[in-house]
This record gives structure tokens, C-alpha cells and sequence, in this order.
């Protein structure tokens, strides 16, 4: 661009020096300037003397500085992949504008990569945002959707469309900032389901008090997940088989009943026949005001807004997706490559 305004510059210049120093009408005036910053050898428009050929000189001179400073920061702009880089930010920008229902990560630690390879996995559409250079580049470099900036700040959520979205991951490794990311996001979307890391427990019931639907401290459950190895080996194998990875057989989910529309509400468990029509195993249900129901029995009765946790293969839960749904907005989620 400075290139271009300074050829813009001399270009004006030229051009006036015509009009007003040699007489020459515009036509002629910006005529005779292009084609000596050209250098295309065409004759003089008009007879000049000593003065105007000096001036000439000195305009083809500095037409040719100009010229050359353009090309050479326009070949290093294509060298260094400036026009690359930028399609990818537009292409970048256009792909967040038109995520809908998808999951933000906050922070690309240890702990932000887990959950992105997790999400992947299960193939639900979701964005990373870090301020680190490296940690984007690497994010980048893994096929992930990033922005790179401050999650604690508002016009950063709201770029990634936090409006849109239905679940926040807060990874940061400060308890500070994750706490500013959950009031942040709380505040922009209440709606939004926030789940928060914490190191302590202090930490913990300050992110719980500011809005976070669930806290998760990795030593506190790392600490738990030891001694369920230790004790419990083949329970732990079993569960972690079904929860994550992108090679498992069986799966779990949860369904929100929507009385809008499944058909089963108001029934109980062995009038609706979900196992033998499914196949699928229910777990457990949660009511609506947070009671658990473990182990239901087939008299169990589904109420509206009954969240039911459901075991079996990916097929089982599709049709039980489909005997049930559609239920609320998301639809079932599995491995890409099952």
C-alpha cells in the first residue's frame, strides 16, 4: 500500500509539473506521466527544454524506485504466503459465522487437546480459542477450527459465536481465567451449558458459584480414576471403554424427553418396550428436579423432561433416537468412522 500511494504521489506530481510549469493541457500532461513512469520509449508529447528533460529524468528515476519497491513486496508477500494466509482467515471466519449448536474449548493445554481429540471423535462440530501462538499453530496444523485470542474477553466469545452455542469448555490453566470465561459466557448466553477446570477446591466452588454447570479438577479425579484402577481394574476398563474413544462397541447417551414430541411420555418403561424394540439398555433417569433413578424397573413411569442415560451399540441408540425424537436439538452423536 505504501508502494501504491507513493507511486500515486509521483504520479500527481508529474502530471501537475506538465500543466503548470511546461503549459500543457491535462490530457497531455497525464499522458506524457504515464508513459515515463512506464518506460515504454514512446516520444515526448510536446518539445521539452533542458528543465523539463531534467525533470523527466528525475520522474522516470523515481517511477522506476517505486515500481521495483512494489514488486518486490508483492513477491515477498506471495513467497511468504501473506495472500494464503489471508484466504484462510476469510475461509476461517465464514466457517464460524455458520457454526450453529457446537462447543467451544477455551485454552489448547494438555488438557484443551483431550477434549479436542475427544469431540473429534465423536464428531461434533466445535471451535478452539487460544491466545499462545504456538498453541494455535499446533491446533492449526491438527485440522482444527481456532481463533486466536483472549477467551475472558466478550468480543472474543461472540466471534466464535457464543450466541450459537451449546456448551463451553473453560481449559484455561488459570482458575481466574476460567471463572472470567464462565461469567463471560453465562452473561452473553445463559442458556449455555459451561463446564469449568479447576486445581483446587476453592477454586472449584467459586467457579460453581459463578455459573458453571459442572467443574472438573483433574487431580481430584485423577486421584479417584487411580484408586478405581486399583481397586475396581475391570469396572474402570468397561467404563472407559464406553465413554470414550473412537473404537468402542458399545456407547452411552442421554435423551431429554420432550413431551412436544415422544410419544412414550406418561408411560412407563414396559408399555413404551424401548429395550425390545432398540435393543438399547436404559441406565438410569434423571427427573427433571434432579432426582436420579437408577436401575429403573419396567413400572418406572417417563415424565416430561425426564433425561434418560441409555447403553448399547450405535445402531441401538439411532433407533432409539428415532423412536424417541427428534429430541431437543441435537441429534445423536458417534464416531465419524463407525
Amino acid at each position: 500500500m505504501a508502494g501504491v500511494i507513493a507511486l500515486g504521489g509521483v504520479f500527481l506530481i508529474g502530471t501537475l509539473w506538465y500543466i503548470f510549469v511546461e503549459g500543457w493541457s491535462w490530457e497531455d500532461a497525464a499522458y506524457m506521466t504515464v508513459i515515463t513512469l512506464a518506460t515504454v520509449g514512446f516520444g515526448e508529447t510536446r518539445p521539452l527544454g533542458s528543465r523539463g528533460r531534467l525533470f523527466t529524468i528525475a520522474l522516470i528515476l523515481l517511477g522506476l524506485v517505486n515500481i521495483s519497491y512494489i514488486v518486490n513486496r508483492f513477491t515477498e508477500a506471495v513467497i511468504q504466503g501473506y495472500f494464503q494466509q489471508g484466504i484462510r482467515l476469510r475461509q476461517q471466519r465464514r466457517l464460524m459465522a455458520s457454526l450453529s449448536e457446537h462447543y467451544i474449548i477455551c485454552g489448547f493445554s494438555r488438557t484443551g487437546r483431550q477434549i479436542a481429540k475427544e469431540f473429534r471423535a465423536e464428531g461434533v462440530p466445535f471451535v478452539v480459542i487460544d491466545s499462545e501462538t504456538d498453541s494455535v499453530e499446533r491446533a492449526q496444523n491438527e485440522g482444527y477450527v481456532v481463533y486466536q485470542g483472549d477467551a475472558t474477553l466478550d468480543d472474543t466469545l461472540l466471534k466464535v459465536g457464543i450466541e450459537r452455542a451449546i456448551c463451553l469448555v473453560a481449559a484455561l490453566p488459570s482458575d481466574a481465567e476460567n471463572l472470567y470465561t464462565v461469567l463471560s459466557a453465562k452473561t452473553l448466553n445463559p442458556k449455555i451449558r459451561a463446564i469449568a477446570r479447576a486445581s483446587t477446591e476453592e477454586a472449584l466452588q467459586k467457579l460453581q458459584r459463578g455459573g458453571a454447570d459442572a467443574v472438573i479438577s483433574p487431580y481430584i479425579t485423577g486421584g479417584k480414576r487411580m484408586a478405581a484402577a486399583a481397586l475396581r481394574p475391570q469396572v474402570l476398563d468397561f467404563v472407559d471403554g464406553i465413554l470414550t474413544g473412537a473404537d468402542r462397541q458399545l456407547y452411552m447417551e442421554e435423551f431429554l424427553l420432550d413431551p412436544a414430541f415422544c410419544p412414550f411420555v406418561g408411560q412407563s418403561l414396559q408399555r413404551a418396550k424401548l429395550r425390545s424394540q432398540t435393543g438399547a439398555l436404559v441406565l438410569a433417569i434423571r427427573r427433571l428436579d434432579g432426582t436420579l433413578i437408577g436401575g429403573p424397573t419396567g413400572d418406572t413411569i417417563l415424565m416430561p423432561g425426564d433425561t434418560l442415560i441409555c447403553m448399547g451399540t450405535a445402531e441401538q441408540l439411532q433407533n432409539l433416537n428415532q423412536l424417541l425424537g427428534p429430541i431437543g436439538s441435537q441429534q445423536l452423536r458417534k464416531p465419524k468412522n463407525i
